[in-house]
């Protein structure tokens, strides 16, 4: 296909350069593949920061999905290139969920119910922690580890180590669709998972 364009350009460029932009254009189009923007496919998970996701859920409430990182993290990076570019995951949680990056060691300051976060050592000490994170997992920072607040932002659940998009999909749909409220998380994953055929 690509010599055809090549040759077909070539000729556009002997006769005029109308062709030629014509046809340039066309070609562009063969090999972007038409898509629309809004065809519905979405890009990516919609990830706002903590304080955004705070002013959002005051107009539209939601459940927050808190993904508590560093820049260093090994199973972080892995979550990120597997999990969260996952589409069906990608969809669930936009529709879901206020979806929250927040780096462990940021220096960023967090004004949250009545209650300053900020990361004090984080001039003087490497890897120091800010204190929203600190205050989110209990002091108990292991990464990656993801928080599922509910509309009021009480804390549901937090769950440390990497999840692969099974076991993603199957805490997200455990949180957003209120399971938690009538059952255990270990009896939903029996029921979520297909049962064994026995012979």
């Amino acid at each position: 296909m690509m010599i055809f364009v090549c040759n077909v350009l070539k000729m556009a460029l002997l006769k005029n350069k109308t062709s030629l932009f014509l046809l340039a254009g066309i070609s562009v189009l063969l090999f972007t593949g038409f898509k629309r923007p809004g065809s519905g496919e979405q890009k990516g998970v919609n990830w706002v920061s903590f304080n955004e996701a705070v002013k959002l859920n005051q107009a539209h409430p939601k459940k927050i999905f808190i993904d508590v990182y560093t820049s260093w993290c090994g199973w972080c990076k892995k979550m990120d290139a597997s999990t969260y570019t996952d589409p069906a995951v990608i969809a669930y949680m936009n529709k879901n969920f206020y979806a929250v990056r927040l780096d462990a060691e940021t220096r960023d300051t967090f004004y949250f119910n009545n209650h300053t976060f900020v990361n004090a050592n984080a001039a003087t000490q490497k890897g120091a922690v800010n204190e929203l994170p600190y205050s989110l997992l209990d002091g108990k920072m292991m990464y990656p580890t993801t928080v599922y607040l509910d509309e009021k932002f009480t804390r549901l659940s937090v769950a440390p180590g990497y999840l692969d998009v099974n076991d993603l999909k199957t805490v997200l749909s455990f949180f957003a669709d209120n399971k938690y409220k009538t059952m255990s998380f270990d009896e939903y994953k029996k029921q979520a998972q297909p049962q064994p055929v026995s012979k």
